[in-house]
């Protein structure tokens, strides 16, 4: 696992250190986009989980920080993604995704169902669950 070092200083004038620990690096989640998704998602051999999402959407930007916490808890067991809709346009008109962030789920190349509880990770797991 990767580590970064983080340094907190106290803002008094002496500016002292008063902490120093390592926090971990997240996983970055995978990109996809309409041309590669049915290959990806038909391909994966455990459930996928996919956020939709625009650029300057802030639950979105939110749920994919949960969402990549999530994916270094689950490792292997589950492969999430991100689609950015702004620049892929047929999987969210095929899904008829109205409102963003949303999740979206397949298991075996087949759509499941929408995740909801988005921004909770437990609630997500939770659902996820059955899944793996």
């Amino acid at each position: 696992m990767c580590h970064v070092a983080v340094r907190a200083y106290f803002p008094h004038s002496f500016g002292s250190l008063i902490e120093e620990r390592d926090h971990p690096r997240k996983m970055a989640l995978r990109d996809v986009t309409d041309g590669d998704f049915d290959r990806i998602v038909e391909a994966a051999a455990t459930p996928v989980l996919v956020e939709f999402w625009q650029p300057g959407c802030g639950h979105c930007l939110a749920l994919m920080t949960v969402l990549e916490t999530l994916q270094e808890d689950l490792g292997n067991s589950v492969l999430i993604l991100k689609m950015n809709v702004e620049e892929n346009f047929q999987i969210p008109a095929e899904l008829e995704i109205s409102s963003l962030p949303a999740l979206a789920l397949y298991t075996r190349g087949s759509f499941q169902r929408f995740i909801g509880g988005i921004g909770k990770k437990d609630a997500i797991r939770q659902q996820l669950a059955p899944f793996l």
